[in-house]
C-alpha cells in the first residue's frame, strides 16, 4: 500500500480551511502519497489522485464516473452511503468511518475514510472530498465477492446468536426443536473453525458477513443462498 501521507487532519491540506472551496482542493491531487478523490452529488468519482486510484488497482481515468459505493465491501457500503448523503444534503460537514474495499481475487484493503464537503463560492455544497488512509490486511480474512456461504436457516441462526438469543428463543423463533438449533449451530462452529458462540460472532464480523452499523444484526444477502 505504500507509505501514508503525514497528514493528521485532512483540513491541513487546505491550510486549515474547514470549508474548502472550488479550485482550492484541486492542488492536493498532485501531492505524492495523498489518497484523495472528489465525488459529485450522485457519489460518482469526478476525479482522484493517482495514489487513490492505485489502491483500487485502477488508473485515474478508469475511476472517473465510477460509483464510489460500488467499490466498497458490502458490509460497509450502506453505512458509508448514509454518511456521504448527509454531506450532500448539508446535514453535516464531515465524518470519519472505517472502510473496507475488495480488490482482485481474495485481496481486500481497509482503513480510515474521512469525507467532507467542498463548497462553491456561493457557499453551496458543490461536491465531496474523501481522503483515505489505508492499512494492510491479511489476505483471506474478509470474504470478497458474492459467495453463498450460508443457508437461509444458518444465516437466521447466526443473526440470532449475534443478537444474544438463547437456544430456546431461537427454536421458538425459527420453528425448530432445540436439538435442531444445536445441530445447525454445531455445523456453523465447525464451518467457521471456532469453538464457541462468542468466537462465532466475532469471526462473522471479521469476515464482513454482517452489515456494519445495523441492529439487530443481519447477514448480508450476498452470502446467503
Amino acid at each position: 500500500m505504500g507509505n501514508e501521507s503525514a497528514i493528521d487532519d485532512p483540513y491541513d491540506m487546505f491550510g486549515g480551511d474547514t470549508e474548502p472551496r472550488d479550485g482550492v482542493f484541486r492542488t492536493v491531487f498532485d501531492r505524492a502519497g495523498v489518497r484523495v478523490a472528489a465525488l459529485d452529488h450522485n457519489l460518482l468519482i469526478a476525479d482522484a489522485s493517482s495514489d487513490f486510484a492505485g489502491e483500487f488497482g485502477r488508473t485515474v481515468a478508469g475511476l472517473r464516473g465510477v460509483s464510489f459505493p460500488a467499490l466498497l465491501h458490502p458490509s460497509v457500503r450502506e453505512r458509508l452511503v448514509q454518511q456521504l448523503m448527509r454531506l450532500v444534503e448539508g446535514q453535516r460537514q464531515r465524518f470519519v468511518e472505517r472502510v473496507l474495499a475488495p480488490l482482485s481475487g481474495s485481496a481486500v484493503f481497509g482503513g480510515e475514510l474521512t469525507g467532507f464537503v467542498v463548497h462553491s463560492e456561493a457557499n453551496r455544497v458543490n461536491g465531496l472530498l474523501i481522503v483515505l488512509r489505508s492499512e494492510p490486511m491479511e489476505r483471506g480474512t474478509v470474504v470478497v465477492g458474492k459467495r453463498k456461504l450460508l443457508s437461509e436457516m444458518d444465516a437466521r441462526i447466526l443473526e440470532g446468536v449475534a443478537a444474544g438469543a438463547s437456544t430456546v428463543q431461537l427454536a421458538a423463533l425459527l420453528y425448530l426443536s432445540c436439538g435442531g438449533v444445536e445441530y445447525h449451530l454445531t455445523a456453523l462452529l465447525r464451518a467457521m473453525k471456532v469453538g464457541n458462540r462468542s468466537a462465532l460472532v466475532s469471526k462473522a464480523y471479521s469476515m464482513g458477513l454482517f452489515g456494519v452499523g445495523t441492529w439487530p444484526p443481519r447477514v448480508l444477502s450476498d452470502y446467503v443462498g
